[in-house]
């Protein structure tokens, strides 16, 4: 599944970080674009969906390799 994404890298960060940035650049976005969000912080795991479901923003897919977590994101 391919996404056209606007990337997001919050390597190097740690909760929360990542979140914050995930927030503040989603507001940018038009409805219906996607956000990939690329993370090193485990924390993310459980954040990410959290975060999505307290704000209404759908995980389209999210997927882990190579120490890296990244989060496709609809915004609504």
């Amino acid at each position: 599944m391919e996404f056209n994404a606007v990337v997001l890298d919050t390597l190097g960060t740690l909760c929360p970080i990542p979140i914050y940035l995930t927030s503040k650049k989603i507001k940018e976005l038009k409805r219906g674009e996607v956000l990939e969000v690329i993370s090193d912080d485990e924390g993310i795991l459980s954040d990410m969906p959290a975060w999505c479901k307290a704000t209404g923003n759908e995980i389209l897919k999210s997927d882990h390799s190579e120490g890296q977590y990244r989060f496709y994101i609809r915004k609504p």
